[in-house]
């Protein structure tokens, strides 16, 4: 098999889309939520569900209530009666009534900040008790990890606190048998959360469309003697929360151990890495800051042809292999035939989930069966690695989605579908990549890459097939 050719051409830079309106989840999709989990409860003989979240764990909580309880712990109970409990600290009592799934509500103030009011002379565990956790024989836990490489989840391992794991065990007086059951939510081969309808699609179009609109915005503006901070900037969107942390770096980073943008300087010949990240799409790219090869440090002159070729060349087969019903083992193997990982060091699954999360899980590994679906939200996640070598970046979002999810999306959001076409057509009369039909570019960066970034004009294209 011929391999692709690539190129550093001059070609006009992708549309951003600025100002576009987010889109709310309505009450049939949260219905819907709902009603998979329930489904799952009862597939796994669950008489009870209880769903942590913290500001950095809170995504399976916010799938059924749609907040999460930000600076302090929080609790959904769930009774395979339908009955719904939350469990919240000081600062969060109030959110209750705006759950978008209807739930009670108990008080536990050991979930707030350190030194608040402890108004309450009952345990931790008669809190759960009221909470509807006294009697069952088998309660499922779900944190956010699924502790194990692939789809299979391992029920013996819990991450939520110890002092609530414990709480629990008190509460529970029976033989209760505990489980974790964060599988239900993520788990890559049957999980509730990762497939998506069309307002769902929509609702996290924002956020991918949000993130590489601000990341081009900043490559941009990457000129010498801008520091970090002046990048970083632009970076900050609308006023949306970050799921990841933001990155302008130039140079070494993680200097004096600081993972945020400082006050460096951005110097002719230094590595830049630039990420941004939204609910619904990341964005990340990485490159050199000169104009041209020439003005690279003599060691790192080659790496056009070393890194950056060589990774697009990967970038394209994983966008133009992909479609609906391509097992995850297929996409693994495509990438190491491509780009071997011998060679160029990857170790991290070539591709994962995306949701409310940067990462939600990931069917793509050796030996995974499991089909890509329609529905699926992806993030291109390939990092290649050469000792003494920039990286090469090109994270962004795709969306799997077969005719009826694409009419479907075409009806409902017009504005989006419009987006999703102008995408299309720049990644295939532009960058010569050719998606199947199913490949729903969400963010506006898909496929695009300098290597060079002061050259602002140029880019990395496929060949046209003569």
């Amino acid at each position: 098999m011929p391999q692709t050719t690539i190129t550093l051409a001059a070609i006009k830079q992708p549309e951003i889309y600025l100002n576009v309106p987010s889109v709310v989840l309505n009450d049939p999709t949260i219905e819907a939520r709902r009603r998979k989990i329930f489904q799952g409860m009862a597939q796994q003989k669950l008489d009870s569900l209880v769903v942590y979240a913290d500001k950095e764990h809170g995504g399976n909580f916010e799938y059924l209530t749609d907040f999460i309880p930000r600076f302090e712990e929080g609790l959904l109970v769930l009774h395979k009666n339908g009955e719904a409990v939350l469990v919240l600290g000081n600062e969060n009592l109030k959110l209750a009534q705006f759950s978008r799934t209807p739930a009670n509500v108990v008080h536990a103030p050991w979930f707030s900040l350190p030194n608040q009011p402890m108004d309450t002379s009952l345990s931790l565990s008669e809190v759960l008790q009221q909470a509807g956790l006294n009697g069952q024989q088998r309660v499922g836990i779900a944190g956010w990890k699924l502790f194990t490489g692939n789809n299979d989840n391992n029920t013996s391992l819990f991450d939520i606190p110890t002092f609530i794991f414990q709480a629990l065990q008190a509460a529970l007086t029976c033989e209760c048998e505990l489980l974790n059951a964060t599988s239900l939510f993520i788990s890559p081969r049957n999980g509730a959360r990762i497939i998506n309808n069309a307002n769902e699609i929509a609702h996290y179009e924002y956020g991918a469309n949000l993130a590489s609109s601000a990341a081009l915005t900043a490559l941009n503006a990457v000129e010498l003697g801008k520091t970090e901070k002046s990048i970083a900037a632009l970076l900050a969107a609308e006023g949306q929360a970050n799921n990841v942390v933001t990155i302008a770096a130039t140079g070494d980073r993680f200097e004096n151990a600081n993972l945020y943008p400082s006050d460096k300087q951005i110097q002719r010949g230094d590595k830049f890495s630039l990420t941004v990240s939204y609910k619904g799409g990341l964005t990340s790219r990485a490159a050199y800051v000169v104009s041209q090869a020439d003005e690279l440090h003599a060691e790192v002159s080659d790496y056009l042809d070393v890194v950056a070729i060589p990774y697009y060349r990967a970038v394209v087969a994983w966008l133009e292999y992909m479609h609906v019903g391509v097992k995850g083992h297929e996409v693994y193997e495509l990438i190491e035939r491509v780009l071997p990982k011998t060679e160029y060091h990857w170790h991290l699954n070539p591709g994962h989930l995306v949701a409310d999360e940067e990462w939600l899980c990931s069917p793509i590994y050796p030996a995974s069966d499991i089909a890509l679906s329609s529905g699926m939200l992806l993030q291109i996640d390939i990092i290649p690695s050469r000792k003494g070598y920039a990286g090469a970046s090109i994270e962004d979002t795709i969306a799997l989605a077969d005719e009826s999810l694409r009419q479907q999306l075409a009806t409902l959001y017009p504005a989006l579908w419009q987006r999703i076409s102008a995408r299309r057509k720049y990644l295939d009369e532009v960058l010569n990549i050719k998606l199947h039909e199913d490949v729903l570019p969400l963010s506006n960066t898909v496929g695009y890459l300098r290597p060079y970034l002061l050259n602002k004009g140029q880019a990395l294209v496929k060949n046209q097939a003569v």
